[in-house]
């Protein structure tokens, strides 16, 4: 083991760090319980917000002493960056092999996930995030169809997606998701109730972004950035079917679970 990861592997057990990570599950809890609220908005016929992360970053930063509770969103996404880099690079030491490389590489596009949450909000605390535009999914898509190959590489992406959509689903109807409380958070009527939130908030989740993934293959069959988007555009494409506002009020239900169970977490950090 190199001093780097020596130095990481120290921090990373500190009693400290675990504060850290449950102030950034927080505030990731707090961020889907409001795409959850804008879901349900959108469902009712309100067009105006965007049920999305950054959407609701900028929702939150709408409220009563809202700069900081952007700032307080950023710093705890910040937080998760350095917990999911730390496994990335030393975690998952209890797996071997392609186990753990798979795992190691898992954290390591958390961090990157948690990373955008976080400039984002940092971008709308400080005034240059503004609504408007291209979203940052079709500029993403966009960038990606110039390269070599690029129509390829947005497939792969969109089905990479899809993949960890599948995943959560699969892990809301199996005994891995427990691993994500402690022992106490998993015993008694409070802890099969806090299961059971984290089940409907991963298959909600996994849902939604199985039609993100599904948008970005289409965009790369047509060769038409416009076609992809984030979960926002997800939110609509359920909107848009039979029984769309029905159909998206429970989708907006289970993303808050998402945020409940992830509120869970931080009482009960298992790691």
């Amino acid at each position: 083991m190199t001093d780097l990861q020596e130095h990481a592997r120290r921090a990373d057990a500190s009693p400290w760090f675990d504060r850290a990570v449950r102030v950034g599950l927080v505030a990731y809890g707090a961020v889907y319980v409001v795409i959850a609220w804008l879901a349900v908005q959108l469902a009712l016929g309100d067009r105006e917000g965007e049920a999305s992360t950054s959407g609701a970053v900028r929702e939150l930063a709408q409220q009563p002493f809202g700069e900081v509770l952007v700032w307080l969103v950023a710093l705890g996404m910040f937080l998760l960056v350095l917990w999911r880099a730390f496994e990335a690079v030393v975690g998952h030491r209890d797996e071997e092999g392609a186990a753990r490389l798979r795992k190691r590489l898992t954290s390591a596009g958390k961090a990157v996930v948690y990373a955008a949450i976080g400039a984002s909000a940092v971008r709308i605390a400080t005034g240059s995030g503004g609504g408007g535009g291209k979203s940052s999914e079709e500029t993403l898509t966009a960038t990606l169809m110039n390269l070599p190959l690029g129509q390829a590489i947005v497939f792969l992406v969109g089905l990479a997606i899809i993949g960890y959509g599948v995943a959560l689903v699969v892990r809301a109807c199996t005994d891995k998701l427990e691993k994500d409380l402690s022992a106490q958070g998993r015993s008694g009527d409070t802890g099969t109730a806090y299961v059971w939130l984290g089940r409907v908030g991963h298959v909600a989740k996994g849902i939604a972004l199985g039609i993100v993934g599904g948008l970005f293959c289409y965009a790369a069959a047509t060769h038409d950035a416009k076609k992809s988007g984030g979960l926002d555009e997800a939110l609509k494409e359920v909107l848009e079917q039979p029984f769309g506002p029905v159909l998206l009020v429970l989708v907006g239900v289970g993303i808050g679970c998402y945020g409940l169970f992830t509120f869970a977490q931080a009482r009960h950090l298992s790691r």
